[in-house]
């Protein structure tokens, strides 16, 4: 009786002292891990590997409260001082700076954009950089959206801008002080087509010093305060579409110091990511510089806007890791009718889907990236396939995330629904990952586009069935589905294109399925097969379109979920 005790007090000891999932995210999340293990390089893993360590037990142990308080107390517009001069001044709660300092702390653009390792770890910079950006997002996804624009703004900058440019400019983003630090932001949204950017009415009339000024508003500015942003404007009103537009990169600070011209219509009341401040801006005579040729804008602004689809899947990923180990740990502990919550049959059945479909997303999120790294080192087929996948796993994950995380919130309880705990703040930002960079409709004409136009659909069946063989027990349900999607596959190009639009979007639900089957067979080995094997029948159940019934062991679920508090 007295060792029963003795456990009881234990575990009410933990559920009151450390009920916070772990005290380090990357030391906790054995998926992680093993996958950074296994997959990059023994350099790449020695650099980023002391980062991670300090990045998870920041995520873990410290930006919980700080992403609260910015939630709860959001950027503040102050259009005039105290002399009456318009100055739209974003203001913001002393939270928010603690947190853009673990992201500089991070690492997350300095190992991809400081010169010396951008060389060295060039065959693998994207997942390096969004290695750490996983581990941030699972604690703060509000400002994960500034420091994803930050990316892309280097990324443009990298590839299009120049060599001036980038010597005066990528150094304020690779930097390791946050008073130097340069965010980013991509002014794209306008009230004139919303989604259909060919519609976009700003422009852009060039000066005789060569730069522009810009003319007109944009709808959805987020992070409005960047000190650098690019923008779509058109310098020829007569030329219709996105084949008209340009793009043009503008700085907060002009040459002399002073403020450029952008003033703020107001602040964007949003229902999640409220750390960070979106707006509506009118342009008036801000000026830009024309970055590439003109009328080439929206085709170098699809580098960025790529770039920040695979960032809106791993802040899915990691919104919707979190919210299931919040719910697994809070199960894990609470005892419910007699006894532990997790041995609940019910229970059980619901963290092995949500770990299943987590896990799947995991691996499926983590190929795009690969697929990314290799593009940019001159892979073509790897170039198609990304093409793609990205559009996939952007409309993929965050449907599931905010799935996932609804469910989770479910497990807790009524304690899940309350403000002081992460479930909701989580819940609320996981809402706009469907809609941001492009929603779930716009990614199934993307994926369309994408199989028209390249050879991406061509290269992930060729790795579908380069999956035959692995593992005997599901090469019938790979060759079953292989039928099913080439006789539909051979159908969709026979289609106008209302029918087409129509039968795409399950013909890509079922094709993500096929391939994130794939890519589990794929990664599995013995040191991951505790999550790996359970993921692998889910999915094979779905695809059959089978009841997958049976009583899940506590072990399986631990197993499953792969986390060490």
């Amino acid at each position: 009786m007295e060792d029963t005790k003795q456990k009881q007090a234990i575990k009410n000891q933990v559920v009151e002292n450390t009920f916070q999932s772990s005290q380090n995210f990357f030391e906790s999340d054995l998926i992680l891990k093993e996958y950074l293990n296994r997959k990059l390089s023994s350099e790449g893993l020695n650099y980023i590997k002391p980062i991670l360590t300090k990045t998870g037990r920041s995520a873990a142990q410290k930006m919980d409260e700080l992403s609260l308080d910015a939630d709860k107390n959001g950027p503040e517009l102050i259009k005039r001082n105290f002399f009456g001069d318009t100055i739209d001044q974003v203001k913001f709660h002393p939270a928010y700076d603690r947190l853009m300092q673990i992201a500089v702390d991070s690492e997350m653009f300095k190992v991809k954009w400081e010169p010396q390792l951008k060389q060295q770890f060039s065959k693998e910079l994207h997942s390096l950089g969004f290695s750490s950006g996983y581990l941030y997002a699972m604690s703060e996804i509000g400002q994960y959206c500034p420091l994803c624009m930050t990316d892309g703004v280097a990324r443009l900058i990298d590839l299009h801008c120049s060599e001036e440019d980038k010597e005066r400019l990528l150094p304020h983003i690779h930097t390791t002080e946050l008073e130097e630090f340069f965010t980013g932001a991509m002014f794209l949204t306008e009230k004139s087509g919303g989604s259909d950017v060919g519609r976009n009415l700003v422009k852009a009339e060039k000066q005789p010093d060569g730069s522009y000024l810009l003319s007109g508003e944009k709808w959805f500015c987020s992070n409005v305060n960047a000190e650098l942003i690019f923008a779509l404007a058109r310098t020829d009103e007569n030329i219709e579409g996105t084949r008209g537009l340009s793009i043009f990169l503008i700085e907060k600070h002009l040459a002399d110091g002073s403020l450029n011209k952008l003033p703020i219509v107001r602040l964007k009341d949003k229902l999640g990511v409220r750390s960070m401040a979106s707006a509506e801006c009118i342009l008036e005579g801000t000026k830009a510089k024309l970055i590439g040729d003109e009328f080439n804008g929206f085709k170098i602004m699809t580098d960025m806007i790529n770039l920040s689809r695979l960032y809106n899947s791993v802040a899915a990923l990691s919104g919707a890791r979190r919210a299931l180990i919040e719910a697994y740990n809070f199960n894990l502990f609470r005892n419910s009718f007699g006894k532990t919550a997790i041995e609940h049959t019910l229970i059980k059945e619901k963290l092995f889907e949500l770990g299943s479909l987590n896990v799947a997303n995991f691996y499926l999120t983590w190929r795009a990236i690969e697929a990314l790294d290799k593009a940019d080192n001159g892979d073509e087929k790897e170039k198609h396939l990304g093409r793609l996948i990205t559009p996939m796993i952007k409309k993929w994950s965050a449907e599931k995330a905010v799935y996932i995380t609804r469910e989770s919130m479910e497990l807790m309880g009524g304690i899940g629904y309350i403000e002081d705990g992460v479930l909701p703040k989580i819940m609320r930002d996981v809402m706009v990952l469907p809609i941001w960079e492009g929603a779930g409709n716009i990614m199934i004409l993307d994926m369309l586009r994408a199989s028209f136009k390249s050879d991406g659909l061509k290269v992930m069946m060729e790795e579908i069935k380069s999956a035959l063989g692995i593992n005997q027990e599901f090469d019938n349900v790979i060759l079953e589905q292989l039928k099913i999607l080439e006789n539909k596959m051979n159908a969709l190009f026979e289609m106008k294109q209302e029918e087409l639009e129509l039968h795409a979007k399950y013909f890509f639900n079922k094709l993500t399925r096929v391939f994130q089957l794939c890519i589990i067979l794929k990664n599995w080995n013995n040191d991951n097969e505790a999550w790996m094997k359970p993921t692998a029948q889910y999915l094979k159940s779905e695809l059959n379109n089978e009841e997958n019934i049976a009583v899940r062991d506590v072990d399986e679920i631990k197993g499953l979920i792969a986390w060490s508090i």
